[in-house]
Protein backbone atom coordinates (compact mmCIF):
# COMPACT_ATOMS: atom_id res chain seq x y z
CA UNK A 1 0.00 0.00 0.00
CA UNK A 2 2.77 2.42 0.97
CA UNK A 3 4.65 1.55 -2.22
CA UNK A 4 1.62 2.44 -4.34
CA UNK A 5 1.19 5.75 -2.56
CA UNK A 6 4.85 6.63 -3.13
CA UNK A 7 4.57 5.85 -6.86
CA UNK A 8 1.48 8.05 -7.25
CA UNK A 9 3.13 10.78 -5.17
CA UNK A 10 6.22 10.67 -7.38
CA UNK A 11 4.13 10.89 -10.55
CA UNK A 12 2.20 13.84 -9.11
CA UNK A 13 5.39 15.68 -8.21
CA UNK A 14 6.80 15.18 -11.71
CA UNK A 15 3.58 16.52 -13.22
CA UNK A 16 3.63 19.62 -11.01
CA UNK A 17 7.32 20.29 -11.62
CA UNK A 18 6.96 20.19 -15.40
CA UNK A 19 5.21 23.59 -15.28
CA UNK A 20 8.36 25.27 -13.93
CA UNK A 21 10.98 26.93 -16.17
CA UNK A 22 13.12 24.25 -17.77
CA UNK A 23 16.50 25.51 -16.41
CA UNK A 24 15.05 25.65 -12.90
CA UNK A 25 13.83 22.05 -13.16
CA UNK A 26 17.38 21.05 -14.08
CA UNK A 27 18.77 22.97 -11.10
CA UNK A 28 16.33 21.19 -8.79
CA UNK A 29 17.48 17.93 -10.34
CA UNK A 30 21.09 18.72 -9.50
CA UNK A 31 20.11 19.22 -5.86
CA UNK A 32 18.17 15.95 -5.90
CA UNK A 33 21.23 14.20 -7.29
CA UNK A 34 23.38 15.60 -4.49
CA UNK A 35 20.94 14.12 -1.98
CA UNK A 36 20.73 10.76 -3.76
CA UNK A 37 24.52 10.46 -3.79
CA UNK A 38 24.53 10.36 0.02
CA UNK A 39 21.19 8.59 0.42
CA UNK A 40 21.40 5.61 -1.96
CA UNK A 41 24.57 4.00 -0.65
CA UNK A 42 24.25 0.74 -2.58
CA UNK A 43 23.98 2.52 -5.96
CA UNK A 44 26.81 4.89 -5.09
CA UNK A 45 28.91 1.79 -4.48
CA UNK A 46 27.89 0.38 -7.90
CA UNK A 47 28.88 3.62 -9.63
CA UNK A 48 32.28 3.70 -7.94
CA UNK A 49 32.94 0.03 -8.77
CA UNK A 50 32.01 0.61 -12.42
CA UNK A 51 34.33 3.62 -12.62
CA UNK A 52 37.16 1.69 -10.96
CA UNK A 53 36.77 -1.12 -13.51
CA UNK A 54 36.66 1.19 -16.52
CA UNK A 55 39.13 3.83 -15.36
CA UNK A 56 41.70 2.15 -13.10
CA UNK A 57 44.24 4.82 -14.07
CA UNK A 58 42.18 7.52 -12.38
CA UNK A 59 42.74 8.45 -8.76
CA UNK A 60 40.06 7.58 -6.20
CA UNK A 61 39.35 11.30 -5.80
CA UNK A 62 38.71 11.73 -9.51
CA UNK A 63 36.38 8.74 -9.63
CA UNK A 64 34.53 10.09 -6.61
CA UNK A 65 34.14 13.49 -8.27
CA UNK A 66 32.80 11.88 -11.47
CA UNK A 67 30.40 9.76 -9.38
CA UNK A 68 29.04 12.87 -7.67
CA UNK A 69 28.62 14.62 -11.01
CA UNK A 70 26.89 11.52 -12.39
CA UNK A 71 24.30 11.61 -9.61
CA UNK A 72 23.65 15.29 -10.36
CA UNK A 73 23.18 14.52 -14.05
CA UNK A 74 20.91 11.59 -13.17
CA UNK A 75 18.81 13.72 -10.78
CA UNK A 76 18.44 16.39 -13.44
CA UNK A 77 17.29 13.90 -16.06
CA UNK A 78 14.91 12.28 -13.58
CA UNK A 79 13.01 15.51 -12.84
CA UNK A 80 13.05 16.60 -16.48
CA UNK A 81 11.03 13.51 -17.36
CA UNK A 82 7.97 15.55 -16.42
CA UNK A 83 8.74 17.79 -19.39
CA UNK A 84 9.36 14.85 -21.71
CA UNK A 85 6.09 13.20 -20.70
CA UNK A 86 3.67 16.14 -20.47
CA UNK A 87 5.04 19.27 -22.14
CA UNK A 88 4.12 20.42 -25.62
CA UNK A 89 5.91 19.34 -28.77
CA UNK A 90 7.10 22.93 -29.23
CA UNK A 91 8.68 23.09 -25.76
CA UNK A 92 10.49 19.80 -26.22
CA UNK A 93 11.86 20.85 -29.60
CA UNK A 94 13.01 24.16 -28.13
CA UNK A 95 15.10 22.58 -25.37
CA UNK A 96 16.38 19.48 -27.19
CA UNK A 97 18.26 20.34 -30.38
CA UNK A 98 19.26 17.87 -33.10
CA UNK A 99 22.59 17.89 -34.93
CA UNK A 100 23.73 15.65 -37.76
CA UNK A 101 20.20 14.75 -38.88
CA UNK A 102 21.52 14.53 -42.45
CA UNK A 103 23.33 11.30 -41.54
CA UNK A 104 19.97 9.61 -41.01
CA UNK A 105 18.29 11.33 -43.95
CA UNK A 106 20.97 9.92 -46.25
CA UNK A 107 19.83 6.41 -45.26
CA UNK A 108 16.05 6.86 -45.46
CA UNK A 109 15.76 4.51 -48.41
CA UNK A 110 16.86 1.67 -46.10
CA UNK A 111 15.71 0.33 -42.76
CA UNK A 112 17.60 2.20 -40.03
CA UNK A 113 18.57 1.44 -36.46
CA UNK A 114 19.24 4.51 -34.33
CA UNK A 115 21.91 3.19 -31.96
CA UNK A 116 21.30 5.04 -28.67
CA UNK A 117 23.55 4.00 -25.76
CA UNK A 118 22.53 4.47 -22.14
CA UNK A 119 23.47 8.03 -21.33
CA UNK A 120 21.36 10.12 -18.96
CA UNK A 121 19.93 12.04 -21.92
CA UNK A 122 18.49 8.90 -23.49
CA UNK A 123 14.82 9.71 -22.85
CA UNK A 124 15.33 13.34 -23.82
CA UNK A 125 16.58 12.20 -27.22
CA UNK A 126 13.76 9.69 -27.58
CA UNK A 127 11.14 12.35 -26.83
CA UNK A 128 12.75 14.79 -29.24
CA UNK A 129 13.12 12.50 -32.24
CA UNK A 130 9.66 10.98 -31.77
CA UNK A 131 8.11 14.45 -31.50
CA UNK A 132 8.97 14.91 -35.18
CA UNK A 133 9.47 11.48 -36.76
CA UNK A 134 7.85 8.05 -36.38
CA UNK A 135 9.88 5.35 -34.70
CA UNK A 136 9.79 2.18 -32.66
CA UNK A 137 11.54 1.31 -29.42
CA UNK A 138 11.64 -1.44 -26.83
CA UNK A 139 11.07 -1.25 -23.08
CA UNK A 140 10.88 -3.46 -20.01
CA UNK A 141 7.44 -3.82 -18.44
CA UNK A 142 7.27 -2.10 -15.06
CA UNK A 143 6.06 -3.83 -11.90
CA UNK A 144 3.68 -1.01 -10.99
CA UNK A 145 0.77 -0.79 -13.43
CA UNK A 146 0.33 2.99 -13.13
CA UNK A 147 3.99 3.65 -13.86
CA UNK A 148 3.90 1.20 -16.77
CA UNK A 149 0.95 3.10 -18.27
CA UNK A 150 2.75 6.41 -17.73
CA UNK A 151 5.88 5.11 -19.46
CA UNK A 152 3.85 3.94 -22.44
CA UNK A 153 2.03 7.28 -22.59
CA UNK A 154 5.19 9.35 -22.28
CA UNK A 155 7.07 7.52 -25.02
CA UNK A 156 4.21 7.22 -27.54
CA UNK A 157 2.11 10.33 -26.89
CA UNK A 158 2.86 12.06 -30.19
CA UNK A 159 1.00 9.32 -32.03
CA UNK A 160 3.59 8.13 -34.56
CA UNK A 161 5.72 6.02 -32.19
CA UNK A 162 5.49 2.35 -31.28
CA UNK A 163 6.72 0.75 -28.08
CA UNK A 164 7.08 -3.01 -27.63
CA UNK A 165 8.07 -4.91 -24.51
CA UNK A 166 11.10 -7.17 -24.37
CA UNK A 167 8.70 -10.04 -23.70
CA UNK A 168 7.32 -9.66 -27.24
CA UNK A 169 10.70 -10.50 -28.79
CA UNK A 170 12.24 -9.19 -31.99
CA UNK A 171 9.46 -10.01 -34.46
CA UNK A 172 7.57 -6.65 -34.11
CA UNK A 173 10.88 -4.80 -34.51
CA UNK A 174 11.78 -6.67 -37.68
CA UNK A 175 8.34 -5.97 -39.17
CA UNK A 176 8.67 -2.27 -38.35
CA UNK A 177 12.19 -2.06 -39.80
CA UNK A 178 11.03 -3.64 -43.04
CA UNK A 179 8.36 -0.90 -43.22
CA UNK A 180 11.17 1.69 -42.91
CA UNK A 181 10.23 2.66 -39.35
CA UNK A 182 13.48 3.50 -37.50
CA UNK A 183 14.28 1.52 -34.37
CA UNK A 184 15.57 3.57 -31.40
CA UNK A 185 17.78 0.86 -29.95
CA UNK A 186 19.26 0.85 -26.44
CA UNK A 187 22.00 -1.78 -26.73
CA UNK A 188 24.22 -1.71 -23.66
CA UNK A 189 22.52 -3.30 -20.66
CA UNK A 190 23.54 -6.52 -18.94
CA UNK A 191 20.52 -8.75 -19.65
CA UNK A 192 22.27 -11.98 -18.70
CA UNK A 193 24.23 -14.53 -20.69
CA UNK A 194 21.39 -15.51 -23.04
CA UNK A 195 21.94 -14.23 -26.61
CA UNK A 196 25.07 -12.44 -25.39
CA UNK A 197 28.83 -12.66 -25.77
CA UNK A 198 31.46 -11.54 -23.28
CA UNK A 199 32.85 -8.55 -25.16
CA UNK A 200 35.41 -6.18 -23.62
CA UNK A 201 34.05 -2.90 -22.35
CA UNK A 202 36.97 -0.73 -21.29
CA UNK A 203 39.05 -3.90 -21.25
CA UNK A 204 36.74 -5.93 -18.97
CA UNK A 205 34.53 -8.71 -20.40
CA UNK A 206 30.89 -7.61 -20.25
CA UNK A 207 27.83 -9.65 -21.24
CA UNK A 208 26.80 -7.86 -24.43
CA UNK A 209 23.64 -8.70 -26.38
CA UNK A 210 24.40 -9.48 -30.04
CA UNK A 211 21.03 -8.27 -31.31
CA UNK A 212 22.43 -5.35 -33.32
CA UNK A 213 24.34 -7.31 -35.98
CA UNK A 214 21.64 -10.00 -36.02
CA UNK A 215 18.87 -7.46 -36.64
CA UNK A 216 20.92 -5.79 -39.36
CA UNK A 217 21.53 -9.12 -41.07
CA UNK A 218 17.83 -10.06 -41.00
CA UNK A 219 16.35 -6.68 -41.96
CA UNK A 220 19.10 -5.07 -44.02
CA UNK A 221 19.11 -2.13 -41.61
CA UNK A 222 21.82 0.52 -41.54
CA UNK A 223 23.22 1.59 -38.16
CA UNK A 224 23.08 5.35 -37.55
CA UNK A 225 24.30 6.07 -33.99
CA UNK A 226 22.73 8.88 -32.00
CA UNK A 227 23.79 10.13 -28.58
CA UNK A 228 22.00 12.73 -26.46
CA UNK A 229 24.00 14.81 -24.01
CA UNK A 230 23.06 17.25 -21.30
CA UNK A 231 24.26 20.78 -21.97
CA UNK A 232 24.43 23.60 -19.41
CA UNK A 233 21.06 24.33 -17.81
CA UNK A 234 20.37 27.35 -20.01
CA UNK A 235 20.91 25.25 -23.18
CA UNK A 236 19.03 22.00 -22.52
CA UNK A 237 20.12 18.96 -24.54
CA UNK A 238 21.80 18.11 -27.82
CA UNK A 239 20.92 14.97 -29.77
CA UNK A 240 23.76 14.19 -32.19
CA UNK A 241 23.59 11.74 -35.09
CA UNK A 242 26.75 10.11 -36.43
CA UNK A 243 27.57 8.77 -39.89
CA UNK A 244 26.09 5.37 -40.78
CA UNK A 245 28.46 2.46 -40.27
CA UNK A 246 29.92 1.00 -43.43
CA UNK A 247 30.57 -2.73 -43.84
CA UNK A 248 28.11 -3.61 -41.09
CA UNK A 249 27.32 -6.30 -40.31
CA UNK A 250 30.33 -8.32 -41.35
CA UNK A 251 30.48 -12.09 -41.22
CA UNK A 252 31.92 -11.93 -37.69
CA UNK A 253 29.26 -11.33 -35.03
CA UNK A 254 31.87 -10.97 -32.28
CA UNK A 255 33.78 -8.32 -34.23
CA UNK A 256 30.51 -6.50 -34.97
CA UNK A 257 29.61 -6.44 -31.27
CA UNK A 258 33.12 -5.26 -30.39
CA UNK A 259 32.65 -2.39 -32.82
CA UNK A 260 29.50 -1.34 -31.00
CA UNK A 261 31.21 -1.38 -27.59
CA UNK A 262 34.19 0.54 -28.98
CA UNK A 263 31.87 3.28 -30.27
CA UNK A 264 30.19 3.54 -26.86
CA UNK A 265 33.59 3.74 -25.14
CA UNK A 266 34.53 6.72 -27.32
CA UNK A 267 31.39 8.58 -26.33
CA UNK A 268 31.86 7.72 -22.63
CA UNK A 269 35.36 9.21 -22.69
CA UNK A 270 33.86 12.42 -24.11
CA UNK A 271 31.38 12.78 -21.21
CA UNK A 272 32.16 10.20 -18.50
CA UNK A 273 29.75 11.64 -15.91
CA UNK A 274 26.76 11.17 -18.22
CA UNK A 275 27.01 7.43 -18.88
CA UNK A 276 24.51 5.35 -16.90
CA UNK A 277 26.92 4.01 -14.27
CA UNK A 278 24.08 3.17 -11.87
CA UNK A 279 23.50 -0.01 -13.86
CA UNK A 280 25.50 -3.13 -12.95
CA UNK A 281 27.09 -3.36 -16.37
CA UNK A 282 29.42 -6.20 -15.29
CA UNK A 283 26.88 -8.18 -13.27
CA UNK A 284 26.94 -11.35 -15.40
CA UNK A 285 30.36 -13.01 -15.23
CA UNK A 286 31.98 -15.85 -17.18
CA UNK A 287 31.68 -19.26 -15.55
CA UNK A 288 33.92 -19.49 -12.50
CA UNK A 289 34.48 -15.75 -12.10
CA UNK A 290 33.33 -14.13 -8.85
CA UNK A 291 30.88 -11.25 -8.70
CA UNK A 292 32.38 -7.78 -9.09
CA UNK A 293 29.66 -6.20 -6.95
Amino acid sequence: MLGNLLVYLGIGILWLIHWLPFPFIGWLGYQLGNILYWLILDRRRVVLINLAICFPQWSHQKRKAIAQEHFRCFGRGLLEHGVFWWSSRKRIQRWIKIKGLEYWEQEKDHPVIWLAPHFVGLDAGGSRIHSEFPGISMYSKQKHAAFDRLLLHGRTRFGDSLLVSRQEGLRPLIKALKRRIPFYYLPDMDLGARDALFIPFFGKPAATVTALPRLCAISGARVVPCVTRQLPLSQGYEMRFYPAWGNYPSNDIEADTRRMNAFIEERVIEMPAQYYWLHKRFKTRPVGEVSLY
